[in-house]
């Protein structure tokens, strides 16, 4: 290369400097000519290749180009920045602040606190206990037959042979029964779960609050029904109609469940209650004798009831939801409207 090569490059390159239109054509230039592989360095390494008596003038003709190249990157990039600034700021300080909007509780929070509002005024404390629990005190201390079709892996999520993830809140009632004296008057709320198929009223990952009260003193099914229609009509209104039907659950005797009146059609019968005009609630009953030995308490002295009840299904009654997946799904205009 020689000093006429070497002046047509430097033309070449401050042409391109100069007809760079962005902040990304200036760079591509740079790169082309001041990068790792670009022709400024390539033709210094080729200094060495240049006769001896010419090395002198091609070596001061090749840093003036570079010097030449770099300021004109620069005044580019300059005059670039200038004509931004010209045309304004990339943002308008006259327009009006949008302030993010506050949060709110979730429904099923929501109504976790009410519930345990409710039961304080008659007495009630709030008890918690573990998401994964052991056999004993989901299955066995509750009066659970080894054979009981709630033990197998279709229905409960086994983690060993020992340990699962809890399928009801009511081991928290057994924790609480060995951990302390009558009289016992709790309600547990917590997650628990479930092999079941989501659909419109059923979810594997769902909400219960149950409730236990245990005295020394004569306690009857005449206080569970008085305990759970004052729990009803505080929750839902006077208007709410509540109906108590016989059932079995091996940890009550005897045992009920609980209905509500359906919150999408009022009693008069839709595909969310099944064309009944009722909602399944609660389920509740007088404590097994057989569940007292277990945690310890001599069933002749004792008395008490139980109950339970699914957070969604109040939920979805209380705010007229028609789909429990609606409280999983994250969805904004959904949660806002309980804000």
């Amino acid at each position: 290369m020689n000093l006429e090569e070497l002046e047509k490059l430097k033309a070449e390159s401050i042409a391109a400097a100069q007809g760079a239109t962005d902040a990304a054509a200036i760079e591509q230039v740079r790169i082309r000519y001041l990068g790792r592989n670009g022709l400024i360095p390539a033709v210094m390494k080729q200094l060495r290749d240049v006769p001896a008596v010419e090395r002198p003038a091609f070596g001061k003709a090749a840093n003036a180009w570079r010097t030449a190249f770099e300021a004109t990157l620069r005044e580019r990039t300059d005059a670039l920045a200038g004509a931004g600034e010209a045309a304004g700021p990339a943002f308008d300080f006259t327009l009006p602040g949008r302030w993010p909007q506050a949060g709110s509780i979730h429904p099923l929070s929501q109504v976790v606190s009410e519930v345990a509002r409710i039961f304080a005024r008659i007495g009630f404390t709030v008890a918690d206990g573990p998401d994964i629990e052991n056999r004993f005190n989901n299955f066995t201390a509750l009066n659970t037959a080894p054979h009981h079709p709630s033990m197998d892996q279709s229905d409960t999520l086994w983690l060993d042979d020992d340990l699962l993830l809890r399928t009801q809140t009511s081991p928290v009632q057994i924790r609480a029964m060995m951990a302390r004296k009558p009289p016992v008057r709790i309600i547990c709320p917590g997650r628990t779960y479930r092999r079941d198929t989501m659909d419109v009223t059923h979810s594997a990952n769902f909400h219960q609050i149950e409730g236990l009260y245990v005295d020394t003193k004569p306690v009857s099914l005449a206080d569970l029904k008085a305990t759970l229609a004052y729990f009803a009509r505080e929750m839902m209104g006077e208007g709410v109609g509540v109906r108590f039907r016989p059932h079995f659950f091996p940890f009550t005797e005897p045992s009920v469940e609980v209905d509500f009146t359906c919150h999408v059609c009022g009693g008069k019968g839709c595909r969310v209650c099944k064309q009944s005009g009722w909602i399944e609630v609660a389920g509740a009953g007088m404590v097994d004798p057989r569940v007292y030995r277990h945690v310890g308490y001599d069933p002749e002295k004792v008395w008490g009831f139980a109950f339970g009840f699914g957070v969604e299904r109040i939920a979805m009654i209380k705010f007229g939801v028609p789909d429990i997946r609606y409280f999983y799904e994250n969805d904004l205009r959904f949660l806002e409207q309980f804000a």
